[in-house]
């Protein structure tokens, strides 16, 4: 699964690196070192750009950097808070399950990361050996070791109020609401000493094949990235402990990334297997 990332680069470069167009909103600029669901994030997309009377031009397609909520809301939902629940889809049967197929067909998203973390659990050490009692969970971050920005793929929907529905709803989301959520698969390697799941990163060189919004998903470049990375990928990926510090959402800054030191890890996992 992924519940947690970091992403800390500035729209202006991301831009730059995915060759898009910068076109997110002010609340999306600041870095951000513990994005956690229902936080609006930044992804990037690729469309049809749209004339005046809203239709759109077959010939052209845009890359654009967007800003929308974590956690994907069906376009059938009665209302949003269902994507509190939906900020991962299983790259297995994402074609198959009814909130995620119409978004996977056409609207598939970047999700850009320095990287995602994610919890290993561990035994409870015994009060009398100075312990809880109480089963932990040791935080690890995972991005490129050479501190490129790293992609998740993703899918995203837009979903407006029906007309029926309370006045609430109708004056909170006038223009309805854009949100999309992370696929994920089967840890690789070493990923899977900590989690048996992880997102489903992509390479640069897949960027073009996933974003493109007339590639079907049966069609083979498209289908083809639903699977697991390449073992190649994953030896370019650094995992590292770090504090737990990150388990609460009101904590973000740097120092969430730093690596915890050895003498503080308990059964710290053979991070010498992805050298």
């Amino acid at each position: 699964m992924c519940g947690r990332y970091a992403s800390t680069k500035a729209p202006a470069d991301l831009a730059d690196e995915f060759h898009a167009v910068d076109a997110t909103a002010e609340s999306s600029q600041r870095p951000d070192y513990n994005v956690a669901p229902t936080k609006d994030i930044t992804v990037v997309v690729q469309r049809h750009p749209r004339d005046d009377d809203g239709e759109p031009d077959p010939a052209v397609t845009e890359r654009s950097l967007r800003t929308v909520r974590w956690g994907l809301v069906p376009f059938w939902a009665k209302d949003p808070s269902a994507g509190a629940r939906m900020v991962n889809a299983r790259s297995e049967t994402v074609t198959e399950k009814p909130a995620f197929r119409r978004a996977v067909a056409s609207r598939r998203c970047l999700f850009p990361a320095d990287g995602w973390y994610e919890w290993q659990r561990r035994d409870a050490v015994p009060k009398a050996e100075g312990g809880s009692g109480k089963p932990t969970k040791q935080p690890y971050f995972t991005g490129y070791a050479d501190g490129a920005t790293l992609a998740m793929a993703g899918i995203w929907e837009f979903w407006r109020p029906k007309p029926d529905a309370g006045g609430d709803l109708l004056e909170k989301y006038p223009d309805g609401l854009v949100t999309a959520c992370v696929l994920t698969t089967e840890a690789v390697g070493p990923l899977g000493q900590v989690h048996d799941r992880m997102p489903l990163v992509l390479a640069p060189g897949d960027w073009d094949a996933w974003l493109d919004p007339d590639a079907s998903v049966a069609d083979g470049p498209v289908a083809a990235l639903l699977t697991p990375p390449a073992p190649e990928l994953v030896a370019m990926l650094a995992i590292r402990p770090v504090s737990s510090q990150v388990n609460s959402v009101r904590n973000n800054g740097p120092e969430l990334l730093a690596e915890l030191p050895a003498d503080q890890v308990r059964e710290p996992i053979q991070l010498d297997l992805l050298s």
